[in-house]
């Protein structure tokens, strides 16, 4: 995998497909990979090139010591587009990966075409502030849950009932996440914007909203508040997924993405 050097650390990236680029911004603790399972294949096949990076904190990308902020992820991104001579881009990006959208279309409207924005929120309300802080506290205590414990936590957390009630499929997914517990980015946890709702009335770039029904860390009542927001965003809801919709729900998902790239 290539590297771009960017705001004085590495990124890894990946580019695929031919046609005009969709960089993907990927949530919190997750590698960009996670998009070469649904996401990448449908837009390579609409026509688009893609490019997906590991944020910093993610192997093989560095991984600074410390917390990391909003403003030098964004200025992460904001480098690689430079770096890749890709801008103006659309962009995809989904939770933390959607925030640092929002910030990018803010920052530099020049290198935005258009942004989905996926379980994304302007704000944390009080239930995800609270749920972040024991997240930070649990890190800071040294303590290690048993995998199998995490692996349950996280499925409750991330994905719907739906998905959950379905045992052949529930099993599946407690396997893959008992396999992949502690491989989290620590620094990432620290990544807050605090109320935004007021600076995103300046987004003066074209946006999609995309909220999962069943989300419990960004629910479809914070997703709407980012529509409302940002002056030209349309918001779309889709049934039967949780926070990890665009795994749940790919072929939803890739539909409600490649028909507003088309749009724009």
């Amino acid at each position: 995998m290539p590297f771009v050097s960017t705001n004085e650390i590495r990124l890894s990236y990946q580019r695929s497909g031919q046609g005009e680029p969709v960089l993907l911004i990927m949530g919190s603790g997750a590698a960009g990979r996670v998009w070469t399972m649904h996401q990448t294949p449908a837009l390579n096949k609409a026509g688009y090139e893609t490019i997906v990076f590991d944020n910093r904190g993610i192997a093989p990308s560095d991984a600074p010591p410390g917390d990391y902020s909003l403003a030098e992820m964004t200025a992460d991104t904001l480098g690689l587009i430079e770096a890749l001579d890709i801008g103006p881009c659309r962009i995809v990006g989904t939770s933390m990966g959607a925030v640092i959208a929002q910030e990018i279309a803010l920052a530099r409207p020049d290198l935005v075409h258009c942004a989905v924005l996926m379980a994304t929120r302007a704000r944390p309300d009080a239930t995800r502030r609270m749920l972040q802080a024991a997240e930070r506290s649990l890190t800071e205590s040294g303590i290690t849950l048993p995998p199998k414990y995490e692996a349950v936590r996280t499925v409750l957390e991330m994905l719907s009932p739906a998905t959950l009630n379905d045992d052949a499929v529930a099993a599946g997914w407690l396997e893959v996440f008992e396999l992949t517990a502690g491989q989290n980015a620590p620094g990432q946890q620290s990544v807050d914007a605090g109320d935004r709702r007021e600076a995103l009335r300046q987004v003066a770039v074209p946006c999609r909203a995309i909220a999962f029904a069943d989300d419990l860390i960004c629910p479809p009542h914070l997703v709407a508040e980012v529509a409302d927001a940002i002056p030209e965003c349309d918001y779309v809801e889709i049934a039967r997924c949780g926070h990890l919709g665009n795994l749940e729900n790919p072929d939803a998902v890739n539909t409600a993405i490649i028909e507003f790239l088309e749009k724009h």
